[in-house]
């Protein structure tokens, strides 16, 4: 069997994957990519946030996002049963990026992915990793081209960017239960005909079910007059409905009245697809010779769209940590690449279960709103879940339950 050799390996050609490579290949970094899919392929997640651009940018990879030419974003909206509130992200606690994209995500990927063999990585679809091997000098992957014979990589470190795929998790053994309750996500693409004046196309749209705190929809537009639309839920309440995916979905979103005011021109045209039991977490985040980037690692929910920011966030703190153990240096993996992402991702989760408690909706939507307070949560919502000059960041949950407390009233 033949063996290749490269400085890093790179399981999954997604945005960490991508953005892990344009980092190291900055650093001079030998970098294969190995992608099991064929690009460009659908997958959710579609609304950016802020503070991702600054990880983007720093892989080298701007120009090529703002001349893909997708809907530019500045915010998120809220509606419930007829409230309605709205973020603009560039009024904000924290300094950084205020504006991003609503994005295709197969389409994205793919110019990031582009990007990053443009930098000089080495970019395989198509090629699935079978088994790993870390008792070696080298860690040892096993690969499956889509024709040929299989072959060996031996990397000086391997990168895990196959998000739901979690590859290394499976191998390894390192997955663990995640302690979010099981929900599931019903969602297509539709031609969305939403009439100019009545939808601001540059902030994604949350709305809450009238009746069940817990039940909540996405509305992500596209540029080209398309956009995402999801629901997600618990598992037994999207059980209770019958018939395909797409009228499960649309007798969901017909259950409420503004939703169903917004798409009902909507041009249904996309198969629908589900995923359920997405929340998932593992033992730990690094081992001798690997990490877990994004997705492969933790993924919480998709109600504030942290995936994409969590994923190039580890990303950046990853090759970091790579420049300077390839200078020599003893990294303490623990310490500088695990502990720093989880902070993030804890504030994110504080967060995510307020909403889905009720506490978190009662502040967004309450009627007198601190200006600062809401340049705080601004601040958050637009991923700057690790600005610790931020109170709401720095003492997260002990100040949401102060403010859950004081908006109950």
């Amino acid at each position: 069997m033949k063996t290749e050799s490269t400085d890093i390996l790179i399981i999954g050609a997604g945005p960490s994957g991508s953005v892990a490579a344009g980092l190291l290949r900055k650093q001079g970094r030998d970098v294969l990519i190995l992608e099991r899919e064929q690009f460009p392929r659908f997958s959710i997640g579609e609304s950016l946030l802020p503070q991702s651009m600054q990880y983007i940018e720093e892989a080298g990879f701007l120009q090529d996002v703002v001349e893909a030419g997708f809907q530019f974003k500045n915010g998120a909206a809220f509606e419930r049963s007829g409230r309605y509130t709205d973020f603009d992200f560039r009024d904000k606690f924290s300094p950084g990026w205020g504006t991003t994209y609503q994005v295709e995500r197969g389409r994205f990927d793919h110019v990031l992915a582009q990007a990053a063999e443009r930098k000089g990585a080495t970019l395989r679809f198509r090629h699935e990793v079978l088994t790993v091997d870390f008792s070696g000098e080298k860690p040892e992957v096993t690969v499956r081209p889509p024709e040929g014979e299989t072959y060996r990589v031996q990397a000086r470190f391997i990168l895990d960017a196959s998000g739901f795929g979690r590859v290394l998790p499976r191998l390894l053994n390192l997955e663990t239960p995640s302690n979010f309750p099981v929900r599931g996500a019903i969602f297509t693409h539709v031609e969305d005909r939403i009439p100019v004046g009545t939808f601001d196309r540059n902030k994604i749209r949350v709305t809450t079910h009238p009746e069940h705190v817990h039940v909540w929809y996405w509305t992500i537009p596209f540029s080209g007059g398309r956009c995402s639309l999801g629901v997600v839920a618990k598992k037994e309440y999207l059980e209770q409905y019958t018939g395909t995916d797409t009228e499960r979905l649309q007798a969901i979103v017909n259950e409420t009245p503004s939703l169903r005011e917004l798409l009902k021109d909507a041009v249904w045209d996309t198969p629908t697809r589900k995923l359920t039991g997405y929340a998932a977490n593992v033992k730990s985040l690094w081992g001798p010779g690997f990490a877990l980037l994004g997705n492969a690692g933790e993924f919480l929910d998709p109600v504030f769209s942290s995936g994409v920011t969590i994923a190039v966030k580890s990303a950046s703190l990853a090759a970091a940590c790579i420049a300077r153990e390839f200078a020599g240096e003893k990294v303490d993996w623990e310490a500088d690449y695990a502990k720093p992402l989880k902070a993030g991702v804890d504030t994110f989760r504080t967060f995510v279960e307020s909403w889905y408690e009720g506490g978190f909706q009662n502040i967004i939507f309450h009627p007198n709103p601190s200006p600062d307070v809401r340049k705080m949560i601004s601040a958050i919502l637009a991923g700057y879940a690790w600005d610790k000059n931020n109170p709401y960041v720095a003492d997260s949950k002990r100040r949401l339950r102060v403010l859950e407390e004081l908006c109950a009233v």
